[in-house]
C-alpha cells in the first residue's frame, strides 16, 4: 500500500524546508512590521517591555537557526536538481547557473518592489560561489565549510568584543569621553535608519519603490558581500548533508545524538545569551554582535540539531495532516515566502492597510500564526491539481526549458 512507501529523501527535505519557511516568518514578520534595526532589538524603534518575552523566545527558538537550516536546504537542493538536469541529458552547470541568475532576478525584483529583507539574491550569488565546489566529496565539503564557518564568525566576534565592552562603560557612566561621544554618534546613525525606514514603510506603493532605488540601489549586493562567509559555508554543509545520505540513510540512535547534542549545545548558550542581554536593558552594540556574529555557531548547532529532531520525527507524522502540510509547505516554499512577503506588506505597510505604525509589536505573534496558517492552508490542494508551486513551475520551466 502507499502508506507503507517510506519516506524518500526528498519527501524529508520537503518536510524540514516547511518547517524552516515558517520559522523565517518567526523573525521576518518584525521586520515587515518595523524596521530593518527592530529585528535585531525590542528596543527600536522603542521599547516595548510587554514584547521582551516574545522578543526573547524567537531568539532563542528561531533566530538564526531557520536561516541556516533553510541555508543548508537550498544546497541539498543544488545536488537534487543537478540531478534532476542529468537526468534530462542537460548539463548540470549550465542549468544551475540559468536557475541562480532567474533566482536573482526574482530576489532583486522582491527587495525593489516588497520588502527591503529579500534573501533570493543573496541565494543566487552565493549558490554560484557553492556551485564551484558542488563535485567534492561530503567529506571535503565539509572539511572545508565548517572551519571556515567557525573561524570567521569567531573572528569577527573578537574584532567586535571590545565595542561591546566600550558600550557596557558608556551604559555605566565610566567611559572615556571620546567613548561616550562615538556611542552617541551610533545611537544617531540608528536613528537616521529608524527614520529612514519609516518613510519606505508609510510611502505609497511607487514611492516606496523610487525611495529603495534612489537611496539603496545596491543592497541585495550589499548585503550579500556581508553575509556570504556566513550562507555559502551553510549551503556547502548542505551539499554534504544530501551527498552522506544523512536524509537517508543514517541510523537513528547517531541522529538521535546529533538531535540531543546540537540543541542543548547550542541552546544552552543562547539561553544564557538572551538573559543577559535582557537583563542590561537590549544593549545595541550587544544586539548587533548577538544577531550578526556571536551567536553563530550556537545557531548552526541547534540547526543541526533541529534537523535531526525533525528527520526522526519525519517517518511517524507524515501521515498525519501537520505532517503532510508542512512538507506541501516546504515543496511551496518559494511562493509561501514571496507569498507571505505580499501579505505581510499589504497588511503593515503604507501602500496597503498601514497597521505597521497602529500596532504594538506585541501584535506580531498574531500575524506569525495568520502567516503559517496561510502557508499550511493552500499547498496540498495546489499540489494534487498541479504537482508543482505556481512560482516553482514557473522557476523550474525557466532553468530546464527543455523539460
Amino acid at each position: 500500500m502507499a502508506e507503507d512507501v517510506p519516506p524518500t529523501r526528498i519527501d524529508a527535505i520537503d518536510f524540514l524546508r516547511g518547517v524552516a519557511v515558517l520559522g523565517i516568518l518567526a523573525i521576518n514578520v518584525t521586520g515587515f512590521w518595523g524596521p530593518s534595526l527592530a529585528t535585531f532589538s525590542p528596543a527600536i524603534p522603542r521599547p516595548e517591555p510587554a514584547a521582551y518575552g516574545w522578543f526573547a523566545f524567537a531568539f532563542v527558538v528561531f533566530e538564526g537557526k531557520m536561516r541556516a537550516l533553510f541555508s543548508m536546504l537550498f544546497g541539498a537542493s543544488m545536488v537534487l536538481f543537478a540531478q534532476a538536469a542529468e537526468r534530462k541529458g542537460l548539463d548540470p552547470d549550465v542549468a544551475q547557473i540559468r536557475r541562480l541568475l532567474w533566482l536573482a532576478l526574482f530576489g532583486y525584483l522582491h527587495f525593489a518592489l516588497l520588502w527591503w529583507g529579500d534573501i533570493l539574491f543573496l541565494y543566487a550569488m552565493c549558490g554560484l560561489i557553492a556551485l564551484l565546489l558542488r563535485r567534492l566529496e561530503p567529506r571535503q565539503l565539509v572539511l572545508i565549510a565548517l572551519p571556515f564557518y567557525v573561524l570567521v564568525h569567531v573572528i569577527e566576534a573578537l574584532v567586535a568584543l571590545p565595542g561591546v565592552l566600550t558600550e557596557q562603560a558608556v551604559l555605566a557612566g565610566t567611559a572615556q569621553q571620546s567613548d561616550m561621544a562615538e556611542h552617541a554618534a551610533m545611537m544617531g546613525r540608528i536613528a537616521a535608519s529608524v527614520a529612514k525606514d519609516v518613510v519606505i514603510l508609510d510611502a505609497g506603493f511607487f514611492e516606496a519603490i523610487w525611495q529603495k532605488l534612489s537611496k539603496a540601489p545596491l543592497q541585495p549586493l550589499t548585503t550579500t558581500l556581508s553575509t556570504f562567509t556566513e550562507t555559502v559555508p551553510l549551503m556547502l554543509l548542505g551539499m554534504a548533508m544530501v551527498r552522506g545520505a544523512l536524509f537517508t540513510a543514517w541510523p537513528r540512535r547517531r541522529m538521535a545524538a546529533l538531535a540531543v547534542a546540537g540543541i542543548v549545545l547550542g541552546g544552552l548558550p543562547t539561553i544564557l545569551a538572551v538573559q543577559w542581554l535582557q537583563g542590561h536593558g537590549w544593549p545595541p552594540q550587544a544586539m548587533f554582535l548577538a544577531i550578526e556574529n556571536g551567536m553563530a555557531v550556537p545557531h548552526l548547532l541547534m540547526a543541526l540539531g533541529y534537523a535531526a529532531l525533525l528527520l526522526l520525527l519525519f517517518p511517524a507524522v507524515r501521515r498525519w495532516w501537520l505532517g503532510k502540510a508542512l512538507a506541501a509547505a516546504g515543496r511551496c516554499a518559494f511562493t509561501n515566502y514571496l507569498g507571505t512577503t505580499v501579505l505581510m506588506t499589504a497588511i503593515f505597510s503604507g501602500w496597503g492597510l498601514g497597521l505597521g505604525p497602529e500596532l504594538s509589536r506585541g501584535w506580531l505573534p498574531a500575524f506569525v500564526l495568520l502567516g503559517w496558517a496561510t502557508m499550511l492552508a493552500w499547498p496540498q490542494w495546489w499540489l494534487r491539481r498541479f504537482g508543482q508551486g505556481p512560482l516553482e513551475s514557473l522557476w523550474r520551466r525557466l532553468a530546464l526549458p527543455a523539460g
